[in-house]
């Protein structure tokens, strides 16, 4: 490959990992990209887990085997079975050296001390691939993985000239991961509450609107728990905000707990006193139980006065639920009964009967100003 090709080339892995929306986009598009770029048949994108001690397996593309999964869930070596990696990493980096890539050939040895066997060598017996190049992956300074790609057997070795440009390719790799990473915290920060830590209401409208679609598409129960936050304002004005702030973290670890008695729910808070609870699939009665823990919970917790909960379920008597925005006024409705009569227990949407209050209020609030009679009427105002 010439050095227009090779500069074409490098541009094409830059704009594929430029134009990844997710993590798994971004190590495909390098994988992809380095494959192409080197001529090689096969290559993968791998991180080194520190704390693991593990080369771990995010990506497999081109001419895959019959155990190369694309994203495998559980492909991982221990980084002892490849000590080229130590001594690369921690001899040669410490000493001053450059993270450059090196060539690897199925004609290597295959066996050096006694029970040793060359992992990456056999590998490339095993699997038909004549020669890889390896190329370390450098991220904030540090060794983050490494990019290999591979050719058949009866294909060209690689050489000396490869693995120089595949050590540039591992440095455009590295940039697009950096990028990956920057995009992926700007998102996580989009959608989390800073305070808490737990989803923010955004979150909650697109993950809910996704939930009703497959309602209507799959009749698949979807079910939303809205509580209220008893006595913070109190906190706040008797004990500072940074008191109230601490009740709003701890019900927070609460209502994070309960979410995970139920597979797959979505834990947020929605602003100010108000959180909530988004589950998909677990049946209604399951649900109200978990919120009914969430009560008993709530309660205990040393600065606040409990919490005021409702809950609508898809699965409850309460009408076709055509929108998102329904099953939230429905959940909304019967927080603000639960707070009207101070229950201990949740309020669940439609289990009053077919005149249910809750169910009214939450279909005829033809205004605001008959919105806020109705909720004072709920609420038993003196």
């Amino acid at each position: 490959m010439g050095e227009d090709s090779r500069l074409v080339a490098v541009v094409a892995l830059a704009q594929g990992m430029a134009a990844a929306r997710t993590p798994r986009e971004s190590w495909r598009a390098a994988a992809l990209g380095a494959c192409h770029a080197l001529s090689g048949d096969f290559a993968a994108l791998s991180v080194w887990e520190r704390d693991l001690g593990r080369l771990r397996v995010l990506a497999n593309v081109g001419d895959r085997a019959a155990d190369e999964a694309e994203f495998p869930e559980a492909e991982a070596y221990p980084v002892h079975q490849f000590p080229e990696i130590t001594e690369f990493l921690h001899e040669r980096w410490a000493a001053g050296g450059e993270p450059d890539a090196w060539v690897e050939t199925a004609r290597g040895p295959a066996a050096g001390r006694p029970g040793y066997c060359h992992q990456r060598v056999a590998a490339l017996r095993r699997r038909g691939r004549g020669s890889c190049v390896v190329a370390p992956i450098v991220l904030h300074g540090r060794a983050w993985g490494e990019l290999y790609v591979a050719r058949s057997a009866g294909a060209p070795v690689f050489g000396r000239a490869d693995a120089d440009f595949a050590t540039v390719l591992a440095a455009v790799v590295a940039a697009g991961l950096a990028q990956t990473e920057r995009l992926e915290e700007a998102r996580r920060l989009a959608f989390t509450d800073a305070l808490t830590g737990l989803a923010n209401r955004r979150s909650v409208d697109v993950r809910l609107e996704e939930a009703v679609e497959r309602h209507r598409a799959d009749g698949v129960v979807v079910s939303l728990v809205v509580c209220d936050l008893n006595g913070l304002k109190r906190v706040n004005d008797t004990r500072g905000h940074a008191v109230g702030d601490r009740l709003l973290e701890r019900f927070g670890s609460v209502l994070s707990l309960c979410g995970a008695m139920l597979p797959g729910t979505l834990a947020a808070r929605l602003g100010g006193d108000e959180f909530c609870l988004l589950a998909v699939g677990p049946p209604a009665d399951d649900v109200v139980r978990v919120a009914g823990e969430l009560c008993r919970r709530a309660a205990e917790l040393e600065l606040g006065e409990g919490v005021a909960c409702g809950v609508a379920s898809t699965q409850d008597p309460i009408g076709p639920v055509g929108s998102a925005r329904r099953l939230f006024r429905l959940a909304d409705a019967a927080q603000y009964r639960a707070k009207a009569v101070r229950a201990a227990v949740p309020v669940v949407a439609g289990r009053e009967g077919p005149e249910d209050p809750v169910v009214r209020l939450a279909d005829e609030p033809p205004s605001e100003r008959e919105r806020t009679a109705e909720r004072r009427r709920f609420r038993g105002r003196r």
